[in-house]
């Protein structure tokens, strides 16, 4: 679609994954993701197309199925200490201070596979500010992509799903925030092939505006500004 005439979304809050979508981890994910995998026995670039999207335990049990839960209970909370710890590499992407400020009097939640400490840890060294509402692992019983985190998001700002857009990079998000009944803007590459409602490489090319029947207007150009 010509830059010139760009799609449109409307909605009433904005849900917005972390990892991949504002904030670009890859580095320490893979980083950590390689080990753990090496450590297994398990090809580390096979894991690597699993990881994106999901809690830890919920990657591992993936990965090896035959393994008691348990077991992958204990390990993802090392992983989540390895990952907290291991801020290097961990920037923003591309334009989203830009969004973060846009929409701070708007509302919009953090939906996170990361737990609270991970998600505040990398999100200060990617120097964002963390959302007042926010969805994190320990605040679900099921890892993305079930709906929960979503749907609990979309209830705690007051709002039905279908009035919400969710900002996602990874399969496990667009399938979490589809079984939630919401429309998706998929960033990044992971989510080109992923049929989002709309698709950015960043989100340099994303205009917010908000209208005063409360409606935000999402202006995109995929191509960038």
């Amino acid at each position: 679609m010509p830059a010139t005439t760009p799609p449109v979304l409307t909605a009433r809050a904005l849900l917005l994954d972390m990892d991949g979508t504002i904030v670009n981890s890859d580095a320490v994910v893979e980083r950590c993701w390689r080990q753990w995998a090496t450590g297994h026995g398990l090809d580390p670039e096979a894991a690597l197309k699993v990881v994106h999207g999901r809690q830890g335990y919920a990657t591992m049990a993936a990965l090896l199925p035959d393994r008691p839960m348990e077991q992958n209970y204990a390990d993802n909370r090392v992983m989540l200490a390895q990952e907290t710890a291991d801020t290097e590499g961990v920037v923003p992407v591309a334009g989203a201070p830009t969004l973060l400020a846009a929409i701070a009097g708007l509302p919009h939640a953090l939906v996170t596979s990361a737990d609270e400490t991970l998600a505040r840890a990398r999100m200060t060294a990617a120097g964002l500010p963390m959302p007042q509402t926010r969805v994190t692992a320990e605040r679900v019983g099921a890892s993305k992509p079930d709906p929960e985190g979503f749907l609990k998001a979309a209830a705690e700002l007051g709002f039905a799903p279908a009035d919400c857009v969710a900002f996602e990079d990874s399969e496990a998000g667009v399938e979490a925030a589809r079984a939630a009944g919401m429309r998706v803007v998929g960033v990044g590459p992971r989510a080109k092939s992923l049929s989002p409602d709309v698709h950015v490489e960043d989100l340099t090319g994303l205009r917010v505006t908000a209208g005063p029947d409360g409606l935000i207007h999402l202006a995109f150009s995929p191509s960038g500004p």
